[in-house]
């Protein structure tokens, strides 16, 4: 229960954040087609009940190989891209078809005792892609294979303000009436541009972007996203990871890649913190920066906790909106992580580093040494070629980072006049 409680109470600033936010959903057939497939439709209805406008793209690749099975055709493809020929569009239409039926009956589930209870979703789908043909390629014709054009922004819009879920199949129609398959993946990343979406999120096998050691990329900038692509050749992931980056160039925010295969993916990623899968991001979503007044109630949540347990010294919250511009700080989405303070000695070339503060939660990421880096940075800026630190129960940590013992006597007269002997904090030093 508490757990439950806890993980609550600390998703609610997501739940305000994605409050009338656009998110696209791309959902592969593989995903579609897997056993988690039915948590994934119940997450959906969550986000839609928070108040996400929802555009969900699916995709039919394995569902068009049984077609073609079941036919005794063999698929044919050039370049890792399906060429549609008119037998095979014929497979297309039926897959997709079939598909987009399921999702509006599985998304019109009204059981009681589930999660879809009282949910009474209204689901559209229409023509609101506009493709063209991809034509012929090395001598090659792809025949009925193509290319979003364009999407329709104002008609989706005009559907999501109905508070509408959206379904984009992975079919394309041309102003001649022809029509075209197309990837799901180019759907999603065109419809989250043109609709100027707050989120893409992608749906994969993986939990996200492994590296080459099989760990978890939590979080890549657009422009880092080409080495990994390189590296993953033609997988899967490569595909997906070409698309966050594409939708962060154009324009969306942040995009995500989750996996379709782990309950509860989505919802790990966008409320928890740390996520469960990949983020791809414009924005740095961890920064060191200067503090500013807009950061007092931050810092007192993270050294309260630290000046009850005696480590730090007691800093009310005037004090500290009085010398906000001496501290520097990390954040991560929104939540400060970490902070120090830098606090030149008056009548003296020497500073004091102070409230040096790091989240439980993220003491094994080198953030203190990131501050400690910082702060010495800062003050040799300022012509500083000393830095004083007094600590209770860090003095290891100190001293294995170059500041050797040292004592009240070395103190400049004005911060030896402060100094607290009932607290009798052991004095280090550190040349700049």
């Amino acid at each position: 229960m508490h757990d439950y409680v806890n993980w609550l109470r600390h998703a609610t600033p997501y739940v305000n954040s994605h409050r009338d936010s656009t998110f696209v959903v791309m959902l592969p057939g593989d995903g579609i087609e897997h056993a988690n497939f039915t948590n994934i439709v119940h997450d959906l209805v969550l986000l839609h009940s928070l108040g996400v406008r929802l555009v969900v793209a699916f995709g039919s690749r394995p569902q068009i190989a049984a077609r073609l099975a079941a036919r005794g055709l063999e698929p044919r493809y050039h370049r890792d891209l399906r060429i549609t020929d008119n037998e095979t569009l014929e497979c297309v239409i039926d897959a997709v078809g079939s598909l987009r039926i399921a999702l509006e009956a599985r998304l019109s589930m009204d059981m009681a005792a589930s999660p879809m209870q009282g949910a009474r979703l209204r689901i559209a789908s229409g023509n609101f892609v506009t493709a063209r043909p991809i034509g012929v390629v090395d001598g090659v014709d792809y025949h009925h294979t193509g290319e979003v054009r364009r999407v329709d922004r104002k008609g989706i819009g005009r559907l999501l303000d109905e508070r509408s879920i959206v379904l984009l199949p992975p079919l394309g129609y041309s102003p001649t009436g022809e029509i075209f398959n197309l990837a799901c993946e180019d759907v999603a990343t065109r419809a989250a541009i043109d609709l100027k979406a707050d989120k893409l999120v992608l749906y994969g096998a993986q939990p996200g972007l492994l590296d080459a050691d099989g760990q978890l990329v939590r979080e890549l900038r657009p422009q880092q996203t080409h080495s990994h692509i390189e590296r993953l050749g033609g997988d899967y992931q490569a595909e997906l990871l070409d698309a966050a980056g594409q939708a962060c160039r154009g324009g969306v925010r942040r995009s995500h890649l989750v996996s379709y295969a782990e309950d509860g993916a989505l919802l790990n990623e966008l409320f928890t913190r740390d996520g469960s899968g990949t983020l791809v991001a414009q924005e740095q979503f961890e920064q060191l920066r200067e503090a500013t007044i807009e950061d007092v109630g931050g810092l007192i949540d993270l050294i309260t906790p630290l000046e009850e347990q005696g480590i730090l010294v007691r800093r009310s919250r005037e004090v500290l909106e009085r010398e906000i511009t001496q501290f520097s700080i990390v954040e991560r989405d929104g939540l400060i992580i970490a902070c120090a303070a830098l606090y030149p000695i008056a009548g003296s070339s020497a500073g004091e580093l102070a409230c040096l503060a790091v989240n439980p939660e993220y003491r094994h990421g080198g953030r203190g040494d990131e501050l400690l880096e910082h702060i010495e940075q800062r003050a040799r800026k300022l012509g500083l070629d000393t830095l004083f630190v007094l600590t209770t129960r860090t003095a290891h940590w100190f001293r294995e980072r170059g500041f050797e013992p040292s004592g009240v006597e070395r103190l400049p007269a004005a911060r030896a006049s402060l100094y607290n002997f009932q607290r009798n904090s052991k004095i280090f030093e550190k040349k700049l």
